[in-house]
This record gives C-alpha cells, structure tokens and sequence, in this order.
C-alpha cells in the first residue's frame, strides 16, 4: 500500500471505536505501514492526521513496542502536532511511553526510550499542560510529566507549580487528576 492508498484508506476512519481498531489492526498485521502513517500523522495542518493519530494511539494501546523504530520520528514532531483532535491522541501515546518505561516489568521501551526522547516528550507534554488544551491532553500529560519526572530533579517542582497556579481556573476532572498528581508528588519527595 502507497502512503496515498493509505491517506485515502484513512477517510474511512471515524469516532467508532470499531473503525479505530480495525485500521490499527491493519497496521500490526503490516508494520511496513508505519512509516507511511507517521507522515501523514505530522502533516499537521491536515484534517486527515487527525485519523491517523486516532490509528496510531489505538495500535500503541496494542503494542506500544511497535513504536521503537520510530521513535526519533514520533519525539522530533509531535511538538508540532496541534489540532485538538490529534493533540488528544498523541499525549496519550507518551503516557504509553512513560508508563512502559517506568514498569517494572522488562520491556523494549526501557531500553529503546533515550535521554533526548525522554527530553522531547516531557517538553511537549509541558506544552500541552500551559497551552489551552482540553483536559484529557492535560490529564495524560500530568501523568506523563509525573512517570519521567521521577528521572529530572526539576520536572515534579515545575509540575506541580503549574498545577497550583491552573487549579481554580480548571475543571473538576483537571482538579480531581492534578490533587491525585500533587499527593504522587508530594509522596515521591518525602520518601
């Protein structure tokens, strides 16, 4: 399949978690496809990245390991990614990261995942949590933020700053996940 045949495949994608699954299905049985769904994922300003980072988070869910080869791709554009529907998506994926990084058990990513991804991601993930995301981009990132902060001496004091200064200005959900967040925070430094 062209990186074109795919572009038009992906017009078949919509919120339908049955549609979703069917094309990240198609992407584990061919992962020769990657790169080609990579490219159009970071034509940003293209409606049609949008589905496919909806495919990419949903074959991610699946296989997070499938994103090894890619992940010098993945970490140097997904700061360009912001059109809100594939911001979503792609905070969601490095809370994927960070959480199979931070596992204890034995994986790929732990030994895959670099200083300077890591680096990347928490600097998109920053961005996420100060620009004006929805809360679901916030919330992973918050997460994520908190996971690879454990690695950085500044991450967890810079996020947890951040999180007291949003605090009254957000919503329920943002200040149910920033408390739960703060007292992770707060734990992890008095041990």
């Amino acid at each position: 399949m062209t990186t074109a045949q795919l572009y038009d495949e992906l017009n078949y994608v919509n919120h339908s978690r049955e549609k979703r699954l069917h094309y990240a299905n198609l992407m584990l049985a061919n992962p020769d496809l990657l790169p080609k769904l990579l490219d159009i994922l970071f034509k940003v300003n293209d409606k049609i990245s949008v589905r496919a980072a909806w495919v990419f988070e949903f074959m991610c869910q699946q296989n997070i390991e499938l994103i090894i080869p890619y992940l010098d791709t993945f970490t140097n554009n997904i700061g360009k990614v912001h059109l809100d529907p594939a911001v979503r998506p792609i905070a969601k994926i490095c809370e994927l990261l960070a959480m199979a990084y931070t596992s204890k058990e034995n994986n790929g990513i732990k030994h895959a995942l670099t200083e300077k991804h890591k680096e990347r991601i928490i600097e998109t993930c920053f961005d996420f949590m100060i620009n004006d995301e929805k809360i679901a981009p916030k919330a992973y990132s918050m997460n994520t933020l908190f996971l690879l902060g454990k690695d950085y001496d500044w991450v967890h004091p810079e996020l947890a700053l951040i999180l007291e200064r949003d605090f009254q200005m957000q919503s329920s959900g943002f200040k149910a996940r920033a408390r739960h967040i703060l007292r992770k925070i707060k734990k992890a430094k008095d041990k």
